[in-house]
Order: C-alpha cells, then sequence, then structure tokens
C-alpha cells in the first residue's frame, strides 16, 4: 500500500490526524526536503528512511527513481508513505506519482496536506482572501518543468461555493476560455457521499442541472479536470458511512481499520466507563481457583484498583487467570498475567460455560466486571449449581449525545451497552444496517427495533471490520 502524504507547511500542528495515523504505521518513508524536523522525528524507528530532497539544481533521486523505489517497496507488501511538503497534488507531484502506481496496478491512498499557499500568508496575519479587498486567490509555482515563468493563462481555475451561479460563472469564463475547456463539479467531497461528474465549460450549467449538484461542491475548470486519478474507487468502503459507538479511548483501531478500507468514521461513544473506586476495599484476593475477567475495561479497573490502594497482585496467589476474549487476554499479558482459559466463543455465556466444563472448576470463582453487566454469566453458573463470587469494578454510564448524522451505512455495537446508550439518545436510525460484536449483543439491537442485523464471526476488532465489507 502507498500513501501520498502531504506533511504541511513545516509546523508539526498543521499535520492532519489521517497523515499521523498512516505514518506511524509506515515501513518505508521517500520523504522531501522541505518536510519538518518535527514531522521527521514522527517516522517509527523501525521504518527505512529513504531522503528523495530536492533543491535547484540538486536531486538526491530523479523523479523516476523515486516512483521506482516507491514501487519496488510496496509490491513486496510494505506500508509506503510518500511523504511531501504542503499538499502532494499542489505542485508536489503526486498526480504524476499517482499516475505511476496506476500503471504498476497497486493501490494507494491520497491524504491531503495544508498548502503553504495559504497557511503561511495566514501565519502572517495576510487573509489570502477577504469580503472587502479580493474574491478569489490564483496560485502558481514561479516555474514549470523547464524552469520558465508560467503560462498564466494555462491554469486550473477551482471556484467554491459556485452552484448558484453556475450559469453567471460559465457565460463570464466563455469570453475567455474555449467553450470545450474540461470542468468537472465534486459535490461533498471527501465524504462518503462524494459524487464527481465531468463535463465541458459550455455544459456547466446544465449538467449541474441534469445531476441535481447540491451545495457543497467545488467547480474545477482546465485540462486537470479531465483526469481520473481516483484512488478511492478500489476501497470497499469508500461509499461507506459508518457509525461508531463504543468509548472513544477504545475506537482508535477499529477507526483506523475502517479508514483503510475508505470509509467515512464518524465516533459517537453512546457510553461512558468510570472505575468504582473502594469497590476493592476490604476484599481478600486469595482463595480462589479462578479470576475472571469480562474485558479490556476491566483489566485496566483492576489494576488501576490495585494501585491506588498500594496492593499487589501477589495476593491471588495460585488463582488461574480466565478471559473473555483476546483483547482481554491481550491486556492481561501486557501486565504480566497469563491466561489459563479463554473460550472458542467470546461471550459471557460461553466463558462461564467453559470455566466448568473446560476448565473444570467446581466453585471458588471471583468476576471482577461492571456493575449491571451482562447476566448470562450468573444465569450459566446456576444452570450447573455454581455461585460465583463477584465484584463489580467499573461501571458503564450512557453518554448524551449532541449531535447525530442525518444519515449512516452502518452502526457498529461493540456491547449490549452500547446498543441502550445509543438507544437513549437518538430514537430513530432503526432501519440503518447495524453490525454487532456477537449474538447478546444482536438481541440488544433487536430489543430496540433493529432488524438489518449482521454479527461478526468472532468477538474481535478484525471480525467487526470483515463484517463490514
Amino acid at each position: 500500500m502507498i500513501y501520498l502524504v502531504g506533511a504541511g507547511p513545516g509546523d508539526l500542528g498543521l499535520l492532519t490526524l489521517r497523515g499521523y495515523e498512516v505514518l506511524k504505521r509506515a515501513d518505508v518513508v521517500i520523504y522531501d526536503r522541505l518536510v519538518s524536523e518535527g514531522i521527521l522525528a514522527l517516522i517509527p524507528a523501525n521504518a527505512e528512511r529513504i531522503d528523495a530532497g530536492k533543491s535547484s539544481g540538486s536531486h538526491t533521486l530523479s523523479q523516476r527513481e523515486i516512483e521506482a523505489v516507491m514501487i519496488e517497496h510496496a509490491q513486496t507488501g510494505k506500508n509506503v508513505v510518500r511523504l511531501k511538503g504542503g499538499d502532494p497534488f499542489l505542485f508536489g507531484r503526486g498526480g504524476e506519482e499517482a499516475e505511476a502506481i496506476i500503471k504498476a496496478g497497486l493501490k494507494f491512498e491520497v491524504v491531503p496536506g495544508v498548502s503553504s499557499a495559504v497557511a503561511v500568508p495566514e501565519y502572517s496575519g495576510i487573509p489570502v482572501t477577504h469580503r472587502d479587498y479580493c474574491s478569489g486567490i490564483n496560485i502558481f509555482t514561479a516555474h514549470d518543468k523547464n524552469n520558465l515563468l508560467p503560462d498564466f493563462a494555462n491554469t486550473t481555475q477551482i471556484f467554491l461555493m459556485g452552484i448558484s451561479y453556475a450559469k453567471e460563472l460559465q457565460d463570464k469564463l466563455m469570453l475567455t476560455l474555449s467553450p470545450e475547456t474540461d470542468c468537472a463539479i465534486i459535490e461533498n467531497g471527501t465524504t462518503s457521499s462524494q459524487r464527481t461528474i465531468r463535463t465541458k465549460l459550455c455544459e456547466l450549467h446544465a449538467s449541474i442541472i441534469r445531476e441535481k449538484v447540491n451545495p457543497p461542491a467545488v467547480i474545477v475548470v482546465g485540462k486537470t479536470a479531465a483526469l481520473n486519478l481516483d484512488w478511492r474507487k478500489n476501497f470497499p468502503l469508500s461509499n461507506q458511512r459508518i457509525i461508531i459507538t463504543r468509548p472513544e479511548e477504545r475506537a482508535s483501531k477499529l477507526a483506523g481499520m475502517l479508514r483503510d478500507l475508505g470509509a467515512e468514521v464518524i465516533l459517537l461513544p453512546a457510553i461512558r466507563t468510570s472505575t468504582i473506586h473502594n469497590s476493592l476495599d476490604g476484599v481478600k484476593l486469595s482463595g480462589f481457583d479462578w479470576l475472571g475477567f469480562t474485558s479490556v475495561t476491566g483489566v485496566n479497573a483492576f489494576f488501576e484498583l490495585l494501585a491506588e490502594n498500594d496492593r499487589d497482585i501477589r495476593e491471588i496467589g495460585n488463582a488461574k487467570i480466565a478471559a473473555i476474549g483476546q483483547a482481554t487476554k491481550d491486556a492481561l499479558k501486557s501486565h504480566g498475567l497469563k491466561v489459563d482459559f479463554m473460550p472458542e466463543i467470546y461471550d459471557g455465556k460461553n466463558l462461564a460455560e467453559g470455566l466448568v466444563k473446560t476448565a473444570k472448576t467446581n466453585g471458588k470463582i471471583l468476576m471482577l466486571r461492571a456493575e449491571n453487566g451482562t447476566p448470562e454469566i450468573n444465569a450459566t453458573f446456576r444452570n450447573y449449581g455454581i455461585i460465583a463470587n463477584e465484584i463489580c469494578i467499573y461501571r458503564t454510564d450512557y453518554v448524551k449525545l449532541a449531535h447525530v448524522p442525518k444519515f449512516a451505512n452502518k452502526i457498529i455495537f461493540t456491547s449490549s451497552s452500547t446498543v441502550r446508550g445509543f438507544c437513549a439518545s437518538v430514537d430513530n436510525m432503526r432501519e440503518v444496517e447495524c453490525v454487532c460484536i456477537g449474538v447478546q449483543t444482536a438481541e440488544e439491537a433487536r430489543k430496540f427495533g433493529f432488524h438489518n442485523i449482521r454479527i461478526a464471526e468472532q468477538a474481535t476488532i478484525e471480525s467487526i471490520v470483515r463484517a463490514c465489507t
């Protein structure tokens, strides 16, 4: 995979979040001279760095060599970041590199960057547009590829907020430009509902009427409007707007994986978790055969409680550890605890049943879990005549959602509580397809009126992503 990333004009804070995300996962970074030291410092230590810097009369690598190196590394399965100052498609030769990638049959993503053409004047207190002084800007390079001053008539014209004035704009442009000049109208740019209509200048207004284009839209006039270096068409979720309802601190991995597949991701954390302080006060952790954990949040809360009370994990003695699923197992491993049992199906019923059948325990179980958590665990234990000890070490509260988008293609629920929290704030959207982490979550979604439901094959982030495609 190749990412053409705009690093912005220099200030580290002007690197986009998406640029940061892909840079931190890079195996190879090919960077230009204008990329700032602060951004270069973000490159992972184990990533290969390739200096492709260019200055007047001095090139470390030629443009064709840069393209060849970029493609060669990507063909071996590496994540390649082509890191450019400013924006990759604004005098950054990103268009040439995109053409080379397409010719090689590889996938790529363009990550726009903040352009120095706008940012640098703004940092000096100079607005590039002002209603009292000017109505637009033209951006030129001071020399073309032959080191000649540009042909000012042979430029790309970009118009914002022009849909309502398209007829007047068309008539005025045709006073100086050919009626056959290429044009493009881009509606809802960068979102899941982005749409591009290509036309000629003489048909600009008619195309807008015929295609029922609505604002916001950008109009591009010039030869480049005929190019189609569309990288998004190769991504399976490029036309999907997906809502994630899990807590924000737990959503970043899932959101990143969905964005990698082209989705527009909206984070709407419907629940908030908090540790129940003093919940372990006076509680003896010794004498149990098993300690069971039902979530990553529970693991983190447990160790937070131990630390704040200056207690030691050795209090659990020889107790074995059970985890509801892989993510919980990984969280325990990060704290130095080996998991002795994890069910094949990651839910509370199978965790309890597995402890009885597979782990062969008849009692002395301590479950460390959420307040008002799923009742299936205790119900399953009771079916086998076992009364498990339980300590609620964290609670889940619903979050009042201040703003909910008008539409979405999918909603992801990662627990029954995310369903309840979302529906506490949103009384519509029941027709939207929802993707649930497991059967119990899906049952909760049905209770609240969702009918178009997909269930992940496993209770993992990776399986949720597969269910979305």
